[in-house]
């Protein structure tokens, strides 16, 4: 017997968008771009409810982990340190929304932005790791097998992939010092035991090389990546699951370091693997790091671009050569100093853009996050907080 038969009546199925559960799953898919989650909180009460629920932000986040948009750059020109949306409206963040805490006159270094985190190497040998998105801080000091003032240091911030999205996360600090002179050296801080971690050593070349201080270090599947220049340049590889040091030989032939300067990149490639940039006026070669069924690892010549004619460049009349300003591993975005611009060029598509107008000499880090334009739904903060402890 039905149960209309014995006279029940079943509730009405919900609308389909009107059902909570489906309705999240559809929103979860939209673009992780800052405008899509205010536009869908303006379509009703319902929408808006979930729209900025913190719960259903922090999976929206997590859900696009892997592909954040490019937000833009925080740019450096001597002691200005500022953000510029690179974004087109309504996506587009103004700069005071990324309020830098940096004071002018400081003597600081940024080091790059992973994972919506920034960091930045602050007077007294000091680490700042900056959530740009809730405004928190932590600062760290560098173990005294380091010395920022006496040799190179370098550093990178990451969200380790299992901690989602909370506030944990790591900092992998390279140098070296007068006690490891001949090699290079590396420690791990982990937010979760508040302590740096043991040492990890690997022998270098002969030629006193160091981290080129101006290239961000790039991930790259579960590895770090520094460029290391001496007489010629190098790669330095931090291997986060191994936590071990290895040096790479760059592709091609050797590039002497007053060579490489603004024409080498470390890259990611979209499949995780490791690629490499190299400029020759308005030419650009792109490698591939490649391993055989041996397990030796070589680098294979994916393509050449012809910047001059991708980008309408007349070389004839062009000033100066195209130049390498930074790298957004998370898109796969080259950003390129012209005669015209900056340009941020996608290494797969080569679908470009130009993004600013800048033609001075300044010091570029992609910032590539998820961000739910908190202040359009309801005021709840987006992102992971840090803890305060602002001095």
């Amino acid at each position: 017997m039905s149960s209309d038969e014995a006279g029940t009546t079943s509730s009405p199925a919900a609308p389909p968008l009107e059902d909570d559960d489906l309705l999240s799953e559809i929103l979860l898919r939209l673009p992780p771009q800052p405008s899509s989650l205010p536009r869908a909180s303006a379509v009703s009460k319902c929408w808006r409810s979930l729209a900025s629920d913190p719960r259903f932000c922090s999976r929206f986040r997590s859900h696009h982990r892997r592909n954040p948009p490019l937000l833009g750059c925080f740019v450096k020109f001597f002691d200005d340190f500022h953000f510029t949306s690179t974004l087109d409206a309504p996506n587009r963040i103004p700069p005071s929304r990324f309020s830098v805490p940096i004071h002018a006159g400081d003597s600081f270094r940024p080091l790059g932005c992973r994972h919506g985190l920034a960091l930045i190497l602050s007077p007294k040998n000091q680490l700042l790791v900056w959530d740009p998105i809730t405004g928190g801080q932590h600062r760290l000091g560098i173990p005294p097998a380091f010395d920022a003032d006496a040799s190179w240091i370098s550093a990178a911030v990451l969200r380790p992939a299992a901690a989602g999205d909370i506030q944990h996360f790591q900092v992998v600090l390279v140098g070296n010092s007068d006690m490891h002179r001949r090699k290079a050296v590396a420690s791990v801080y982990s937010s979760d035991t508040g302590v740096w971690g043991n040492l990890i050593t690997v022998q270098l070349p002969p030629d006193d090389p160091s981290v080129n201080q101006y290239n961000p270090a790039v991930m790259a599947g579960d590895s770090l990546y520094w460029l290391i220049s001496g007489d010629i340049y190098g790669i330095l590889e931090f291997d986060l699951d191994r936590q071990s040091l290895s040096l790479i030989p760059v592709p091609g032939d050797e590039i002497h370091w007053w060579e490489g300067v603004g024409n080498i990149s470390v890259t990611s490639l979209e499949d995780g693997g490791l690629g490499f940039l190299i400029l020759s006026k308005f030419s650009a070669q792109l490698w591939k790091r490649k391993m055989d069924c041996d397990g030796v690892s070589s680098w294979l010549l994916e393509r050449t671009i012809a910047l001059d004619k991708l980008l309408s460049i007349n070389s004839e009349w062009a000033t100066e050569h195209p130049f390498i300003l930074g790298f957004a591993e998370n898109n796969n975005v080259v950003l390129l100093r012209t005669s015209t611009g900056v340009f941020a060029v996608q290494l797969e598509s080569l679908q470009f853009k130009k993004v600013f107008d800048y033609n001075n000499w300044h010091g570029f880090y992609p910032f590539e996050v998820v961000y739910t334009a908190d202040n359009s739904i309801g005021g709840a903060h987006d992102g992971a907080e840090l803890p305060k402890n602002i001095k």
